[in-house]
């Protein structure tokens, strides 16, 4: 059978049954639509797990050498553990594009498309342990309770591509706090992201049972129509079911994804020379497949650098630097490259960044600890303005201290470039009305074109 035969058939589904209206609008008739034009229709969000050190990358501080292994004042604040003095970075710094941005030697492919960037240098959160710190870049929280970034744009924008869920999230392996940072909490379970182990890359592996090798798609259509009969039934007896409905519309993309995901996922799709440009680790896969994932229309895919928190440089920090952005360097370079030559960077947004950042001072002699006070983030596409930076930190990259931009105003901002109103996107559970950005938050305005 022809795979656009197939698609035909799997397009039945609940909707061939007469199914499909009652029970979906039943299930998410309040779900907002945009309240804006949107500038972005789709996010990447790369996902430095651990957190960068900001002064290595994108954020250079001469005095760091002037005042080494010493703690003049605004070097004092608080730190998660012991630490020692000032311990400058070995990186040179230069400028790069019609824009002069200041990019360190460790990023030299990312600095030629610079121009391309808004480098925020002034992001600060609320606390310096990972956990709560992921939750609150993940989940608007520092609690595992609340709706993620990805189930939040799910909710308000749907989906472009029923065959595909609209959040998925990649990483080789569970990150520490998974699932609870793509959880969809209150929200109805459809938007919830489904996690994607990209370790092994044939379809087959990356999604388990991906296909059925007993029971041909025929029958299968047959089966899932008399659930879903069984369903109506139920739902007509009982009355609406928000969970039910979600398993329902679960059942119909995870058939339709048999033959969807097998072409998404596929990496030997791409040309060699493709797959050389990207390179060829778990990033660089991860990053292919996201492309690959936002031109299918999936609304937002979230890439784990690695499993567990592969930035956290609590020793032998400048030896792990190098082998850090190493790997991530030409893989994050040639996905904006990718975007742009394929007319898609205009429409999807880009972020990059992690939980925190980390301190000027030392810790155990070679090692760096967490910082909130102050770190970096970039986003690219999708209507930011490109080729600026915003923000700064103090003399030592230690404390945002100027147009300081909160994980809040981060998430605010993201939500404007996809055409919602963080104030207005809300969920009414529990007795109150919910939104990704709490009762905070202000949008950037000075970093969108």
């Amino acid at each position: 059978m022809s795979r656009r035969k197939m698609i035909q058939l799997l397009g039945g589904g609940l909707g061939a049954l007469g199914l499909g209206t009652a029970l979906s609008s039943q299930a998410f008739a309040d779900a907002p639509r945009p309240h804006f034009a949107p500038r972005a229709k789709r996010v990447i969000q790369l996902f430095m797990n651990g957190g960068p050190y900001q002064c290595d990358l994108f954020d250079p501080k001469p005095a760091l050498q002037k005042y080494a292994g010493q703690r003049p004042p605004g070097a004092d604040l608080r730190t998660e553990r012991v630490t020692g003095g000032l311990m400058p970075s070995p990186f040179q710094f230069s400028r790069h594009g019609r824009s002069g941005i200041e990019v360190s030697e460790l990023l030299p492919k990312f600095a030629g498309l610079v121009d391309d960037v808004c480098v925020i240098r002034s992001v600060h959160s609320d606390n310096p342990n990972h956990n709560p710190a992921m939750y609150l870049i993940n989940n608007g929280t520092m609690t595992p309770n609340r709706p993620s970034m990805g189930s939040w744009l799910s909710y308000g924008l749907g989906t472009e591509n029923e065959n595909l869920p609209a959040y998925i999230v990649l990483c080789p392996g569970r990150p520490v706090e998974a699932p609870r940072t793509w959880s969809s909490s209150f929200l109805p379970g459809k938007h919830q992201g489904t996690y994607i182990n990209h370790s092994n890359l044939e379809p087959a592996k990356l999604i388990p049972f991906l296909r059925n090798s007993k029971i041909a798609p025929d029958v299968q259509r047959q089966q899932l129509a008399l659930m879903n009969q069984i369903n109506a039934a139920h739902l007509a007896e009982r009355g609406p079911d928000e969970m039910l409905a979600a398993r329902i519309e679960a059942l119909e993309t995870a058939f339709r994804m048999q033959f969807e995901a097998t072409d998404a996922f596929d990496l030997t799709r791409e040309p060699e020379s493709m797959r050389e440009a990207y390179g060829k680790g778990h990033f660089a896969n991860g990053c292919l497949l996201a492309r690959r994932l936002v031109e299918r229309g999936v609304r937002f895919v979230q890439l784990y650098y690695g499993n567990g928190q592969p930035w956290d440089t609590h020793n032998d920090h400048n030896k792990n630097m190098r082998t850090l952005c190493h790997d991530v360097d030409q893989s994050m370079a040639t996905l904006l490259a990718d975007l742009k030559q394929r007319g898609l960077l205009d429409e999807t947004l880009v972020i990059w960044g992690g939980e925190f950042g980390r301190t000027p001072v030392s810790e155990n002699g070679d090692g760096r600890d967490h910082n909130h006070w102050g770190f970096t983030m970039w986003l690219a596409g999708g209507g930011i303005r490109g080729g600026m930076t915003y923000g700064e930190t103090d003399d030592f990259g230690f404390q945002a201290v100027k147009d300081k931009v909160h994980i809040h105003d981060i998430h605010a901002t993201i939500l404007r470039l996809v055409g919602l109103d963080h104030e207005r996107l809300t969920y009414r559970y529990g007795g109150r009305d919910f939104r990704l950005t709490d009762v905070f938050g202000r949008v950037v305005q000075e970093v969108i074109a």
